[in-house]
């Protein structure tokens, strides 16, 4: 016997959890256009030129690839350590259950 079928209502809990969402967003909309505006606007390294932009992308340009080749790096390692444990494994016998014999 299948019983009634289940009321989807918001819970008193869940709705004052998206009221207490709703209102930080706004919240926080209202407050960024005064948080953007300190110090004219320049931010915290100060005034920037064409130097200080180029700079930037160059750093970026190194980053990525970097981080790709020390991610890709990490990877291959991972993999060869797993592999070496299931050659071991494979060779030391595995499970007991199945070496054979009498």
């Amino acid at each position: 016997m299948v019983g009634p079928a289940p009321s989807y209502k918001i819970l008193p809990d869940m709705r004052r959890l998206l009221m207490t969402l709703c209102a930080s967003l706004l919240l926080l909309l209202a407050v960024a256009p005064a948080a953007l505006a300190y110090n004219d606007g320049r931010g915290f390294y100060g005034a920037t030129n064409d130097k200080v932009v180029t700079n930037a992308g160059f750093i970026l340009i190194l980053f990525f690839p970097t981080f790709v080749l020390l991610m890709s790096l990490l990877q291959w390692r991972l993999e060869k350590r797993k592999d070496a444990r299931k050659a071991a494994q494979k060779a030391h016998g595995g499970d007991a259950r199945w070496r054979g014999g009498w």
